[in-house]
């Protein structure tokens, strides 16, 4: 039998293959040379089957990235909302009350939430310090909500923490507590006051954990400075109506008023009657660690 003949072509292949594998790699002084291998060497993989054994059949929770936003240049994070895969969010959240300038707020913060009214008569609680008006005007919107709802419901094992929110605001003036208008004649008084000169507002955020029952509170004051105020938009303020829905009558981002607002000390969301970095650390304190 004629002995066989590798053909050209592959000849020329094992050369090229001997070749590569008498590639030597530099080598410091003193050491033994070593041989570059020809292959990459096979890492072992674990069994698809011993993988898919290994993780729970439970959903796991997981942390959704903070959401931040920017209030007067100072970027903090939200507490985080805890999920399950399924989409369940441990926490809720009621903000107990009705304004418009407050919902805003907590949906700039990115929160969900349901809104429930105190339904309380404010002047019937009086209070001659507006650090302790503010206060005792928010926890008692928070007693009347709490006393409309079923406690026990919250509390039971394995409920999950439910936050209850309220807020309450008064603007100071020349040392006078200043609360909504209830007349044209007052409101104009109040507005031809702020005209060419500034007042302050006191501010209260109370977050009580229905589930366990903490509570906790905290103050806010911000300064506002307005140019002169023409009486022809104080006027059209008035007939617009929106002065009596809000402490003082300050309205510190209508398109009436905002061209005449010199500047604010403090944040304009505390004007606006609820604090964003004060009920951004009360809600995360007031849930579980």
């Amino acid at each position: 039998m004629p002995p066989y003949r590798i053909p050209s072509l592959l000849r020329l292949r094992f050369a090229a293959a001997a070749l590569c594998c008498q590639q030597r790699r530099p080598r410091l002084p003193g050491t033994s040379p070593t041989r570059r291998p020809c292959f990459p060497r096979l890492t072992a993989r674990k069994s698809p089957m011993a993988t898919a054994s290994s993780s729970p059949s439970t959903p796991q929770p997981f942390k959704v990235r903070p959401h931040r936003f920017q209030s007067d240049n100072n970027p903090f994070p939200l507490p985080p909302l805890v999920l399950t895969a399924g989409g369940f969010v441990a926490s809720q959240l009621i903000l107990g009350s009705s304004s418009v300038a407050r919902k805003h707020i907590l949906e700039e913060m990115g929160l969900e939430f349901q809104v429930m009214t105190a339904d309380i008569d404010e002047k019937s609680i009086r209070r001659e310090n507006p650090d302790d008006l503010v206060m005792v005007l928010a926890e008692a919107k928070a007693d009347a909500i709490m006393s409309r709802l079923n406690i026990a419901d919250y509390q039971k094992e394995g409920s999950q923490p439910t936050l209850l929110i309220t807020s309450d605001i008064v603007v100071v003036h020349e040392g006078i507590i200043r609360e909504k208008p209830t007349t044209k004649e007052e409101a104009r008084q109040f507005l031809k006051g702020y005209s060419g000169g500034h007042v302050s507002t006191v501010g209260s955020v109370v977050v009580t954990n229905l589930t366990t029952g903490k509570r906790l509170g905290s103050l806010d004051k911000a300064e506002v400075y307005f140019h002169d105020i023409p009486d022809e938009v104080i006027e059209n303020l008035i007939d617009e109506g929106v002065v009596f829905r809000v402490a003082g009558g300050l309205l510190l981002e209508h398109p009436l008023t905002l061209p005449f607002v010199e500047a604010v000390v403090g944040s304009s969301d505390s004007v606006m009657g609820l604090s964003k970095e004060i009920a951004n650390k009360l809600i995360h304190d007031a849930l579980p660690a």
